[in-house]
């Protein structure tokens, strides 16, 4: 798949759908590479892999870690970084903190909770070469503050808001906007209302493309998956069942065998 590029994926608008997911490393954004148009290393990193409540204690060091990580492996993949809670209360803190991942990673872009009350660190952002993704709707960051992960859009008042919300970061500069967690109709709406192309995560299927959590969609994860996930693999027991056959084969000493001896 060639490399997309911030022209290409605004091309898409309307058009053919665009696809991401999470990777947050070499191996796994190897796999991806030629199959998604980009690839989002998510602040949910320490959610899946860290066993941590929510997105929040993700540091701007782990991030650039893992947007190298991902770089490395799928070097000609549109690669996101997400920005992480702390690193962009104001303008000035986030052009320096993302000055690093530009200067430390290959990343081609950033992206950054928060609709029009973020608009002026975006526009200072994309004013300094910065490519930014926004992102509203649910909005992970915000779940202590909101006592929990609260679907919008479900009156017109709410969708009115995130129109606005949508209009002001696509002013500022944003080329591309993840709506999680509204009602359909809202999506649809914030999608037609600005010209940038629209990524919905539970935010019904009329967005300009779709992104999911790769540990959600491949089913590595137990418990209960948020309404939106599909599992598109039983990952987890996959998984477990390979190497419950690796420890029966060791204890019955049928591994190695000749074949895997020199």
């Amino acid at each position: 798949m060639k490399k997309q590029t911030v022209s290409t994926l605004l091309k898409r608008k309307g058009n053919e759908k665009l696809t991401v997911i999470t990777a947050y490393d070499a191996l796994f954004a190897s796999i991806f590479e030629d199959v998604v148009d980009c690839i989002l290393v998510g602040d949910s990193l320490n959610m899946s892999f860290a066993g941590k409540e929510d997105t929040l204690s993700a540091t701007l060091d782990q991030m650039i870690y893992h947007t190298q990580a991902v770089c490395n492996g799928a070097k000609n993949s549109f690669v996101i970084c997400d920005i992480p809670f702390g690193t962009y209360y104001e303008p000035k803190v986030a052009l320096e903190n993302c000055i690093k991942v530009f200067q430390q990673t290959p990343a081609d872009a950033v992206k950054i909770e928060g609709g029009k009350e973020k608009s002026e660190v975006i526009r200072l952002l994309t004013q300094n070469s910065i490519a930014v993704v926004g992102h509203i709707g649910l909005m992970p960051q915000n779940v202590r503050s909101e006592g929990g992960y609260k679907i919008k859009g479900k009156d017109q008042s709410d969708i009115n808001r995130l129109i606005e919300d949508a209009k002001a970061i696509e002013d500022a500069g944003a080329f591309m906007i993840v709506i999680e967690g509204v009602k359909p109709e809202a999506a649809q709406a914030v999608t037609n209302a600005v010209s940038v192309p629209t990524i919905g995560i539970g935010a019904g299927g009329d967005t300009d493309g779709q992104v999911l959590v790769w540990s959600d969609m491949l089913g590595f994860l137990q418990g209960s998956y948020p309404k939106f996930v599909k599992k598109y693999l039983d990952g987890h027991n996959i998984v477990k069942q390979s190497v419950q056959n690796y420890v029966e084969e060791v204890k019955n000493k049928t591994f190695p065998s000749q074949n895997e001896t020199y």
